[in-house]
């Protein structure tokens, strides 16, 4: 990647704190400048007997399936403190590249099951060995709340589904004026959101002025629904969902969308 693709470009980072150093760099690399604005704090869950209790009878399940990087950190620490290590011929799923890519740098091989093509929870779904699951239990890592689809769809194909929340996540305390004097005094060019939690999180610490200041700044989402939702909250600049669920993908669509720094500023 040339170093010059971005330009100088400020690029807000909204990713949790703890997961916005591989991003961080890859801006760097691309000739971009990062502004780190963590909008997603990751907590331990709300009532963690729930999902160790899920934890203790994973040897009963077919299927171990993980739907984000925190969920594997998480989820796999939960495993090895109830467990020692994962159960004998239990088969792990991820939802996306990121999620399998963590899986196999902490237990040296790559899932079973990961989408082709799509890489969301449809693209899991689309999978044939998640189409045969009548009578089979699966246990699905994930933080507090989100999307039911995976549970509900694996459900009305006949499988008993369990949910381990691992971590929930929580909108941190930010000093939104410091980022709203960087965006009035030098610009912030993009923003990259990871998540809808995220945008929304994003959205409320802004207040009415920042939004002022969202609304017309190009922004690279990680998926549709992200960039969906940007319509829908009134955000009228452009709007490119990353090729993949990556940093990588979010760096390609800010390098594509020619996302440098603004003239005048």
């Amino acid at each position: 990647m040339p170093s010059s693709d971005l330009a100088g470009a400020a690029v807000l980072v909204t990713r949790p704190a703890h997961q916005a150093e591989g991003l961080c760099r890859r801006i760097e690399e691309a000739g971009g400048r990062p502004v780190r604005f963590p909008v997603v704090e990751i907590a331990p869950p709300a009532d963690p007997d729930a999902a160790a209790s899920v934890v203790d009878r994973l040897g009963d399940c077919a299927i171990a399936l993980f739907v984000s990087a925190n969920a594997v950190e998480r989820g796999l620490a939960l495993i090895r403190e109830r467990l020692g290590a994962l159960p004998e011929g239990l088969r792990l799923a991820a939802v996306g590249r990121a999620t399998a890519r963590a899986l196999e740098a902490e237990l040296g091989r790559p899932p079973d099951l990961v989408p082709e093509g799509r890489f969301d929870s449809e693209g899991l779904l689309a999978l044939p060995a998640l189409h045969e699951v009548t009578g089979r239990r699966i246990a699905i890592f994930r933080g507090e709340g989100g999307r039911e689809l995976l549970a509900r769809t694996l459900t009305e194909r006949g499988a008993h589904v369990d949910y381990a929340e691992v971590y929930r996540r929580r909108r941190p305390e930010a000093d939104v004026e410091a980022l709203l004097r960087t965006w009035e005094t030098e610009g912030i060019d993009a923003v990259t959101v990871t998540s809808n939690e995220g945008l929304e999180n994003l959205i409320a610490l802004l207040g009415t002025r920042g939004l002022e200041y969202l609304r017309r700044t190009p922004l690279v989402a990680m998926s549709r629904r992200t960039a969906e939702l940007a319509a829908e909250r009134g955000i009228t600049a452009p709007v490119r969902v990353a090729p993949e669920a990556s940093d990588a993908g979010i760096v390609a669509a800010l390098c594509e969308g020619r996302m440098g720094k603004a003239e005048g500023r």
